[in-house]
């Protein structure tokens, strides 16, 4: 019985200093960071802008690898599934590891307890902007015409349960006012039929819509951040257009499998906190529209959580699902 309660106590003391150790040497390897998207897309262009300078810092490589389809659903699963190392990592999104949640009836995974959050790498606001033979110059015009018009300005989105989509169901509730939603295969599609006057209005990411509200095809009414962008402080936000509150960011964040060493963590979190700082990687990603956060973990876990729990109201109350 002494032999046992002797060797209980010298795993208890021996954990935290192996822990300790697994961070003082990670990574030993190569490191994986999985974008649940093709090739080419936003969140693949940020993991490698932030992988090619850990694979500086650490010495050794940071492979981004591009898990696409259902959604981000396939690449998110994956993440949760492997080895709680820190040696696979998730970038993942607001539409994976928050809206997910509640859209789908059943998921393979929890995002909440099947990753562990490590950091917001940045986000980006959207931009609310109609046609331009919508009469409607501001925020309060446009929702007394769809007021007046029930259902009958429609909007497009990249899809249902799109980060554009969810967007307008947010404005929608807020507003209480109804449109027709018309969902696209992406943005783009959609938007050229905005621009072609098929569609009244739609959200879209700054760096996409501002250029057309610049040349006079599209008219921008508000913008999704709760400040004003940098990019166009002209443009005022739905919060200070009388919907106090209202925040419908496209962000895009780091995660670990649930069970990596809070050390590992912390030491990625810092690691890129360092690296999206650099001069270089600010200057990139302003160039983009992005706006760089670089949370700690704590923080992180925070906004996810809160992420979940305003976009499972939406999704309710908007009757949203997917299969």
């Amino acid at each position: 019985m002494n032999c046992l309660i002797t060797l209980l106590l010298s795993m208890t003391i021996m954990l935290p200093a192996s822990t300790a150790l697994a961070a003082d040497v990670y990574p030993s390897k190569a490191v994986r960071m999985v974008v649940p998207f093709a090739a080419g897309g936003s969140t693949d262009l940020l993991a490698r802008g932030v992988a090619q300078r850990l694979n500086e810092a650490w010495k050794q490589p940071v492979v981004v690898d591009n898990r696409g389809g259902g959604g981000g659903i396939i690449g998110a699963d994956h993440v949760a599934k492997s080895r709680a190392d820190g040696y696979t990592l998730l970038v993942g999104t607001n539409t994976t590891n928050a809206v997910a949640a509640s859209l789908y009836a059943k998921l393979p995974y929890d995002v909440q307890r099947d990753f562990v959050p490590i950091t917001e790498f940045a986000n980006i606001p959207q931009l609310l902007s109609v046609h331009p033979s919508i009469p409607a110059k501001t925020l309060k015009d446009l929702v007394a015409l769809a007021k007046a018009r029930p259902n009958q300005l429609n909007f497009g989105t990249a899809g249902n349960g799109s980060t554009s989509h969810m967007a307008m169901a947010l404005f929608e509730s807020m507003a209480k006012i109804k449109m027709v939603h018309v969902p696209y295969k992406g943005t783009g599609p959609a938007m050229i039929e905005l621009l072609g006057g098929h569609l009244s209005l739609m959200f879209d990411v700054i760096m996409t819509s501002l250029p057309y509200v610049q040349s006079g095809k599209l008219r921008a009414l508000a913008i999704s951040s709760l400040k004003r962008s940098p990019t166009a402080p002209q443009i005022p936000t739905v919060d200070e257009s009388g919907y106090p509150g209202f925040e419908a960011m496209v962000w895009f964040g780091l995660f670990a499998p649930a069970g990596t060493p809070p050390e590992v963590v912390g030491k990625i979190s810092a690691e890129c906190a360092r690296v999206l700082n650099t001069p270089s990687m600010r200057e990139i990603l302003a160039s983009q529209g992005l706006e760089i956060v670089a949370s700690s973990p704590a923080d992180f876990t925070v906004r996810v959580n809160n992420e979940i729990g305003k976009w499972r109201k939406v999704i309710q109350e908007a009757g949203i699902k997917l299969e």
